[in-house]
This record gives C-alpha cells, sequence and structure tokens, in this order.
C-alpha cells in the first residue's frame, strides 16, 4: 500500500490504545448511570434479537475470525474494520456493483477546466444520529465542514492514521479542502489526478462528526457516531458487536422505502474458522466470508462448484475481487543481489513465467477459486483488465527452454539455484511452482518465512524473489500500475522496476480525463512491464461467500466490502 502499508493482504500500522482518562468524580456518576442505561438498552436490543418466538426482528450475523481493532474510519486499513465502518458512516460518493463512481453524501460534483479542483454538491438531507455530543443529544445535519475536518484529520500527525498517504503529493496542502458554503465542499490538487475520485469512496473518508472526536477523545474508536445505515449498540471486544437499523437514514429505495430493510447486525469473533464453520452449518451465521483450506474440500468440487451433499441448502457466490497473487523480482540492477544473480537477464524471468502450470495449479491447489493470470498485473473485474489488449505468459515448456537457452544455460546447466521466499500459507504454491519449473532445468529453493520478515525484506530490497499479493484500495487500473512508476518507493515499488517509457505513459493517465483514453495507457503500460517481467503474476483472485438460501439481495462486489443496505433476510 503506497507510502505506508504493504498490501500482504492485511498488514501495516496497529494503533496502540492508550491507557483510561481521569474523570471527575461527578463525571464518573454521569458516566455510570448513561453507561447502566446504555447495557439496559443493549440487553433489550439484544433479548430482541435472538428471541425468535417473540419477534420477527430482522438480524444479519457474520463472524470476524480476526477480531476488530477500532470503528475509528481514519484506521480503516483492513476488511474487518472497512466492513463495519461501510455499515455505521458515508463517504462523499461510492462505488456500484459495476465499478462506477456513484454519489452518496454528495448529490454530484463538477471538475474544473485544468483538472485541479474537484468541487461537490453536497445532499442536505443527512443527518448524523442522535448522540449525548450534541447539544441536547439530538443528532444535527451534516455540512461541509465536516468533511474538511473529515480529511484534515487523516492527514494530521496527531491522529497517526495509516490512511494518511491517500492524500500525499496528491491534495494542496494549504488550500486541499474548503467548505465553500454548508452545502458546498472542494478539494483542490498539486497537479491532475483522475483516480482521487476512487480514493474519495475509501472508507477512511467517511464523515465524521468534529463534536464525537472531541467528547470522546481516544475512546471514538469504540463510540462511532455516523450518518449511515446502521447505528452502533454495543461493541464487548472479542465477543460481539451490535448494530441496528438507522430509522433516520437518508437512502430510500426505488418505491420510495426507507433504507436499510434490515432491522440490525451482529458481529461474533469466533477465532476459529472451526467454530465458524459449525455455527454457520448450525445457520446462527448467516453467511461466511472465504472457505478456509481444511474444509474447502468437504465443500467445493476441484471445479469450484458446490458438492452434492451441499447443493439446495446453501448457495455459492463468487465474484471478481480485486487482488491479484503473484511473484515479485527484484530488478534493481545497481543491487548486489541482483549483480549476482540470473535473474538479473530477462530471458530467465520470462522462463520462469513460461515454465509452470497456472491452470492445473488453480485446479488442484485452489479448487478454481480465482482466474489463472494469464493477462497483465491488473486483475479481472477492473473495467480497463482486457485479455484481448494485454498477453500475458501461458504455460509454454519448450518456449522456456529456449529462452534458458538463448540466456546460455542450455537445459538449466550452469544456472546457480534461485530462493523463493514465501510465507507459510503459500508453502505448498512454492512447492507446486518448483517441482513445475525443475523440469525444464530451473532450481528453485523455497524459503518459507514469517509475513513480517517477508514485509521487512521487500521493503528494504532484499528479497530477490518473493510472493506477494496486492488488493485494491480503490477500483482504478491506476492504483495496480503505482507499484512499477520508477518515483514510487518500496513499497509500493518493491520489485524497484524502472522503465522511463512505462513512467511517461504513467504521467500521461494520471492525468487523463476520458476513461477510454486512459484504459489504453493502463494496457499499454501494463503490456510493457509483463514484457520485462519484474513480476510472475499467479492468478486475479475471487471473493468466494456461502450464503443461506434465507438472505436475499446479498451481491458480492470485486472490492469485496460487505454490503447490506439491500439485503433481506426471510
Amino acid at each position: 500500500m503506497h507510502h505506508s502499508t504493504n498490501k500482504y493482504t492485511d498488514s501495516g500500522y496497529r494503533m496502540q490504545d492508550t491507557g483510561p482518562d481521569i474523570l471527575h468524580p461527578v463525571s464518573r456518576i454521569r458516566c455510570l448511570v448513561s453507561l447502566v442505561l446504555y447495557l439496559v438498552s443493549c440487553i433489550s436490543f439484544l433479548a430482541s434479537c435472538s428471541s425468535h418466538r417473540h419477534t420477527d426482528k430482522k438480524i444479519f450475523r457474520y463472524n470476524e475470525s480476526s477480531g476488530l481493532s477500532s470503528l475509528d474510519p481514519a484506521f480503516a486499513k483492513n476488511k474487518q474494520v472497512m466492513w463495519s465502518v461501510h455499515q455505521l458512516y458515508n463517504t462523499l460518493v461510492e462505488i456500484d456493483s459495476n465499478m462506477q463512481i456513484k454519489p452518496s453524501l454528495a448529490k454530484s460534483w463538477s471538475i474544473s477546466a485544468d483538472n485541479l479542483t474537484f468541487t461537490f454538491s453536497l445532499r442536505t438531507d443527512v443527518r448524523f444520529i442522535d448522540d449525548p455530543c450534541f447539544p441536547g443529544g439530538k443528532g444535527r445535519r451534516l455540512v461541509a465542514p465536516d468533511v474538511v475536518y473529515s480529511f484534515n484529520r487523516i492527514v494530521d500527525k496527531n491522529t497517526a492514521s495509516p490512511g494518511a498517504w491517500i492524500f500525499n503529493n496528491r491534495v494542496d496542502s494549504v488550500k486541499g479542502f474548503q467548505a465553500i458554503n454548508d452545502s458546498t465542499f472542494q478539494v483542490k490538487l498539486i497537479r491532475p489526478f483522475q483516480s482521487i475520485l476512487g480514493i474519495l469512496s475509501m472508507q477512511y473518508c467517511s464523515v465524521i462528526p468534529k463534536e464525537a472526536v472531541d467528547r470522546y477523545g481516544t475512546d471514538f474508536r469504540r463510540h462511532p457516531v455516523g450518518t449511515g445505515p446502521f447505528r452502533f449498540v454495543a461493541w464487548e471486544e472479542g465477543q460481539a458487536l451490535i448494530l441496528a437499523k438507522n430509522d433516520r437514514y437518508f437512502e430510500r429505495d426505488e418505491q420510495g422505502n426507507p433504507l436499510p430493510y434490515l432491522d440490525g447486525i451482529k458481529v461474533t469473533f469466533y477465532d476459529s474458522k472451526a467454530t465458524e464453520f459449525l455455527e454457520f452449518q448450525q445457520k446462527r451465521l448467516d453467511f461466511i466470508d472465504d472457505i478456509d483450506p481444511s474444509f474447502k474440500d468437504e465443500v467445493l468440487t476441484k471445479a469450484g462448484n458446490l458438492k452434492k451433499t451441499w447443493q439446495g441448502r446453501i448457495e455459492l457466490h463468487k465474484h471478481p475481487y480485486l487482488n491479484i497473487e503473484y511473484l515479485g523480482i527484484l530488478v534493481d540492477a545497481n543491487n548486489p543481489l541482483v549483480k549476482n544473480s540470473p535473474l538479473r537477464l530477462q530471458q530467465i524471468r520470462q522462463a520462469i513465467n513460461y515454465g509452470f502450470d497456472r491452470r492445473k495449479m488453480m485446479l488442484y491447489l485452489r479448487n478454481s477459486i480465482g482466474i489463472a493470470a494469464e493477462s497483465g498485473f491488473v486483475p479481472a473485474g477492473l473495467p480497463s483488465h482486457d485479455t484481448t489488449k494485454v498477453k500475458g505468459y501461458q504455460y509454454d515448456p519448450a518456449k522456456a527452454k529456449q529462452l534458458l537457452q538463448e540466456a546460455g544455460f542450455a537445459e538449466g546447466n550452469g544456472l546457480p539455484a534461485i530462493k523463493l521466499l514465501t510465507i507459510p500459507i503459500y508453502g505448498d504454491l512454492g512447492t507446486y511452482i518448483a517441482n513445475e519449473l525443475r523440469q525444464i532445468g530451473i532450481n528453485i529453493e523455497v524459503e518459507v518465512v514469517q509475513k513480517s520478515l517477508l514485509l521487512e525484506q521487500t521493503s528494504k530490497s532484499q528479497a530477490l524473489f518473493f510472493r506477494g499479493s496486492w488488493i485494491a484500495d480503490y477500483p482504478d487500473a491506476e492504483n495496480y500500475l503505482s507499484v512499477f512508476y520508477s518515483k514510487n518507493p518500496a513499497p509500493p515499488n518493491y520489485t524497484r522496476y524502472k522503465n522511463p517509457a512505462y513512467d511517461v505513459l504513467y504521467e500521461a493517465a494520471s492525468a487523463e480525463k476520458n476513461d477510454s483514453v486512459r484504459y489504453r495507457l493502463y494496457q499499454q503500460m501494463d503490456q510493457l512491464m509483463i514484457r520485462d517481467a519484474p513480476v510472475v503474476p499467479l492468478w486475479y483472485d475471487m471473493a468466494i461467500h456461502l450464503v443461506h438460501t434465507h438472505i436475499k439481495n446479498f451481491p458480492p462486489n470485486s472490492l469485496n466490502l460487505l454490503e447490506l443496505r439491500r439485503t433481506k433476510k426471510l
């Protein structure tokens, strides 16, 4: 992840919780009284949630095995936080199921002729939920100064948000965010950057009220005050998170009915995947995100479909997910590691790309979850992904052997062993690739290391050949192609790839307003980089959901964001 955290699926800064504030005795009594009242309301809500005999409340239930660190949007750096924040808050714009930008808090926006100023017209019917942080405990209307405050808070060093990078070197540091009036907000850029709309859709950019941060301080992480479809009820860390429908939510469906349809959400935190699966089987969870390797063969065929015993009982939802799994190769010619390695030769890097069967790998090791990456680095699911325009590598052992010969290592003679660094859950994958490459004369030694060590080594350019993944921050191919822009440090440019022709195309694409012209530039960049082969694309990922049949209107999306506004529970 550019400028701050890497994208090995879930890494980066962990926020340390500070100690409790020291309260005045009167304040302490007030707090105890409000806590008792609050717990009573939680208990009554939970009672109505769990007692199916006395109520028809529709509570959507899922498990978060990795736990939850915060409900503060400034810390929405991983899936667990993003999913919860998305229920509680809104952003100026959002991404629809076709990966297009659409209005949310902003009704509309305009872009200046020089592409540097984005002006947003805000809705005037959006209110923050009722909360003691407001006068009289009544939620107020959301206004443009709230957006200014929220965005400035992300970049404020005192916040220490892992999302601070999103505006770095992009937004004017003096006049970057301005409220023209209560319903008009403006962003000023340093240079044209078309992907800014995608960035503004990220959960980091959720709009929050200053009053809540002022009142709760460090405890704001567990006391969210938002405008979203659901409102906070209770969070017992390690046990459960309870959210209830926001009765004053501003969105309605096409028939004019208020959203959301659900009455609430309950998130449990079982850290055992076996327990999670058991709870799902017993219908105490409504869906499971992703299938743990330990029971994927019990549920899925090799072709990635539901086995007969499960058909009719549950539904399998599969959808492209904006994540690519790959092997990275350090290509900085000045690095001593590279100077002494056969990987400095393009033919060797290309031979590795041709030398193993990605499709067979997907079938036997992944139960067909994902698509063999035989195009570029930009994954399936993005509008600019086009396998006819960007040609990658397919299994071709004869071609691989020919390239070895051209590099001066016919049949692999004289070729030293190459070490591949990977993490424990991908050990079997490394072994598969090594076995395939051995048959054409390339000797790969797989070394399994802990994720934290691999992160450190790739960031310091100490890993020559390594396993990596890149998950989209926002649905624009620029997010992937920035990984190879030579002016970017590591992260995100872990391979230290440098090609002046690529850089020229990247800069042109960043400033290009016309989508179809920009997509052509993206494709040219992707093709150029794939030919130079600083990476070995493995597969374009898929989001996999197991869902009970009583859940309707629960579409997956390419960002794998949990979308529940229109979900129904029968």
